[in-house]
């Protein structure tokens, strides 16, 4: 594809499975493109004044993909943005529909192995329900599978660390976008 045909990138976003690096590599490529970074539970959880725990618990599933929905269609607008999503996000169909079909957006999918993923999560040290049970955390993965393959990129992470991670999804993404990076002392949008 020529560079004359290639659209330019607006929003580089990152979906996955918990433990697949998003946050972590999101926050890299936000810094070496110099676009600004967004983990999507961060914002729900300071926009509610409440954590995703405390939402799931007090108002349910239901309404935690609502606001994730919200806030998508929120950012849909937004240039320049490196955006984690939390590893559920996909699942909506509204949601999906809105992160591939957007212009400007290139949603990457970081694949991992499944124990690679029970390994990184237990490193983290947060409290994950679903680690205790093991079976349940495959199924969700399992059900999550064909939702992150819809992604325009796909890029696998086992054996990489976070820095190779975000060479990979630069490396892939000029293929098929423009990315304008942001000059170094720029002030970003």
């Amino acid at each position: 594809m020529s560079k004359q045909a290639q659209q330019p990138l607006s929003r580089l976003i990152l979906t996955g499975f918990m433990g697949a690096g998003k946050s972590t590599v999101g926050a890299i490529l936000a810094r070496d493109l110099g676009w600004r970074f967004i983990d999507l539970d961060h914002m729900i959880e300071a926009s509610c004044q409440r954590t995703v725990a405390e939402i799931f618990r007090d108002h349910g599933e239901a309404t935690f993909r609502e606001r994730e929905r919200q806030a998508v269609q929120q950012l849909s607008s937004e240039e320049r943005i490196v955006l984690a999503l939390g590893g559920g996000t996909i699942e909506d169909e509204f949601t999906r529909s809105l992160l591939i079909d957007s212009p400007g957006n290139c949603l990457v999918f970081l694949e991992a192995e499944l124990p690679d993923l029970l390994a990184r999560c237990a490193l983290e040290g947060k409290i994950r329900p679903l680690l205790g049970a093991p079976e349940a955390f495959e199924a969700r993965h399992n059900r999550r599978l064909p939702h992150y393959r819809a992604a325009h990129l796909t890029v696998m992470t086992t054996g990489l660390a976070p820095r190779g991670v975000a060479d990979r999804v630069l490396e892939q993404a000029n293929i098929q976008w423009l990315i304008a990076v942001r000059e170094a002392g720029t002030p970003g949008k």
